[in-house]
């Protein structure tokens, strides 16, 4: 396609990206090209995109399902592809078709991760042990990142949606480029001092390649980080992305809006099991007041509230039987008694010396001293009691 190039001709975008599209395909087609994979996305389709750069430039890269078959991509690898160069229409962005890879070796910045992350991890920076917990109810919120940024943006949302109550402290710093490390570690050093203090700091940034996020890998501020006597929970990045700030702090988040639902979850928690206590402390109240004034209202209904009199009547009434009762037992235990006490008296009577007496029998006692006689010496004198009488005589 060529473009006509007559004064005041008014090109449409898609006119000017189609041009370029079809120079490129014309000019750089089968080229080979060596760089380091950044930004790697596998798609759904299984195409994967990712750049290709160098210390000073970067070039976008398709690898379309039909080539992609047996690759073993990752972020760092250091590798050479060969095919077309083009233009992605939509985007106006340029870009390299690739139909073959071949992998060099891993990146620098990857090298060095690995190297920073095994000294940082001897040294015991990572260690669980010094990981902080998080506050149950924080009430100030610190939070480190770009004041332009979209993650200042979703963090903000989401603690104004799920607590809009919490103060939240932004300490705006560089994310990336020379200059951010030094900022980050300020600003940690800052929250740490601050008073009053925030009960929780929240570090991070939106995504990027791994020379973007590069800033959370530097050793200032990783150690910074360590040191820091308020939890920190980093958010650097996607839920792919990982910085060795997520090893040190307290607790890695996958994206910065994710952070801030940690933040607040156990204070929403919480609120939520008080209010579901409140509905059931409430539906209890209920159930106790229904069951009280139904008792209530049987209670006056019941004739003994209408005619109170009717307790004593009844209660007199059981007294009178009672008393009837109980006179009728003193009686029959007062008859036995005498029946017993009558008889025990007559047996007494036919056992005594009187009634023996009476049946003609004497008691003979000696006169000299009143003892009563079995047998007797001639001439003695004797005492006679009979029945009737009293007498003497003398045994001849």
């Amino acid at each position: 396609m060529s473009l006509p190039t007559e004064e005041g001709k008014i090109f449409s975008v898609t006119e000017i990206s189609t041009a370029i599209k079809q120079m490129l395909e014309g000019v750089l087609a089968g080229v080979s090209v060596e760089g380091e994979i950044s930004n790697l996305k596998q798609a759904a389709s299984g195409h994967v995109y990712f750049d290709l750069k160098d210390s000073n430039a970067l070039i976008s890269a398709v690898l379309f399902k039909g080539y992609a078959r047996g690759a073993k991509l990752e972020e760092g690898l250091s590798v050479v592809v060969k095919g077309d160069l083009s233009c992605y229409i939509k985007q106006g962005r340029y870009q390299i078709i690739v139909k073959e890879i071949s992998v060099k070796a891993k990146g620098d910045l990857y090298a060095e991760f690995e190297r920073l992350k095994a000294k940082l991890s001897a040294e015991g920076l990572f260690d669980e042990s010094k990981k902080l917990p998080l506050p149950k109810f924080p009430s100030r919120i610190g939070v480190i990142t770009s004041p332009t940024g979209a993650a200042v943006r979703d963090i903000l949302s989401v603690l104004k949606r799920r607590a809009g109550n919490l103060e939240v402290i932004i300490a705006p710093v560089l994310v990336q480029g020379e200059g951010s490390k030094e900022q980050i570690k300020e600003a940690l050093d800052n929250f740490n001092r601050f008073e009053p203090a925030v009960d929780v700091i929240l570090l991070g940034r939106g995504g990027g390649s791994i020379e973007d996020l590069w800033s959370f890998n530097e050793e200032l501020v990783v150690r910074a980080v360590a040191a820091s006597k308020i939890p920190v929970i980093s958010c650097v990045g996607h839920e792919t992305d990982f910085t060795l700030t997520d090893f040190a702090a307290s607790l890695r988040a996958p994206t910065p809006s994710a952070a801030a639902e940690l933040v607040v979850e156990n204070g929403k928690s919480v609120m939520q099991h008080i209010s579901r206590l409140n509905k059931m402390l409430v539906q209890a109240l209920d159930l106790k007041y229904e069951k009280l004034n139904s008792r209530y209202l049987r209670a006056v209904e019941n004739k003994i509230f209408k005619e109170p009199q009717t307790i004593f009547l009844k209660k007199e009434q059981q007294l009178d039987d009672l008393c009837e009762k109980l006179n009728l037992s003193m009686e029959k235990k007062i008859s036995k008694t005498q029946e017993r006490f009558n008889l025990a008296a007559r047996k007494l009577e036919l056992l005594s010396p009187q009634a023996t007496l009476k049946r003609g029998y004497a008691i003979v006692r000696r006169a000299a001293d009143g003892t009563i006689v079995q047998s007797s010496l001639k001439g003695e004198r004797l005492k006679v009691q009979t029945a009737q009488d009293n007498f003497e005589v003398e045994t001849i």
